[in-house]
């Protein structure tokens, strides 16, 4: 039996690399708003209002239910509260045109 090793649990859970990077992408988000609620201290309610959705979203949130949001949806709730993305760092592998997958 051949055991398989993963970069993260995105890696092993997703049917895709392109899935797996979403879902990465959401829980880096997700971790953002999470530190933004804990560090001033909101309530759910409070967190609710200016995330522009409601206290049982915010649950949701505060809970991980990365399923349940989107990224378009998790950088809307952001700008909604006046917080904003600055820097993206970029990865990219070595590639040829010799190394690309078929289309």
């Amino acid at each position: 039996m051949k055991i398989q090793t993963f970069e993260s649990v995105w890696d092993a859970i997703s049917d895709t690399p392109e899935q797996a990077e979403n879902m990465k992408i959401r829980a880096q988000l997700i971790n953002i708003l999470n530190a933004w609620i804990a560090k001033r201290k909101f309530t759910q309610a409070e967190a609710a209002k200016l995330l522009g959705i409601t206290q049982p979203r915010v649950s949701e949130l505060t809970r991980g239910k990365i399923q349940l949001f989107s990224v378009d949806k998790l950088i809307m709730m952001m700008a909604h509260a006046g917080v904003y993305i600055r820097n993206i760092e970029i990865s990219e592998p070595e590639v040829s045109l010799t190394t690309l997958p078929a289309v």
